[in-house]
């Protein structure tokens, strides 16, 4: 039964992973940022940067989703 589910199974690893990777890329860059003692403004556009890598990442994993429900990818 476990192998019928394996690509489910890695996939969902795989997005974990990603998520956890972003986690840590944020607090390393909130601690660079606090210890830089950056302006607000260069904050703001670091973390804009980061919401948008987030975002991007997330925007092809839903498009890849539907892609793949509707029989195309």
């Amino acid at each position: 039964m476990l192998s019928q589910y394996m690509e489910q199974i890695e996939a969902l690893g795989l997005n974990l992973f990603f998520a956890s990777i972003f986690f840590f890329i944020g607090m390393a860059i909130h601690d660079v940022l606090k210890q830089g003692k950056v302006p607000k403004f260069g904050r703001y556009i670091v973390w804009l940067v980061l919401f948008l890598g987030c975002a991007g990442f997330i925007a092809k994993g839903l498009i890849q989703m539907s892609w793949e429900g509707s029989g195309i990818g």
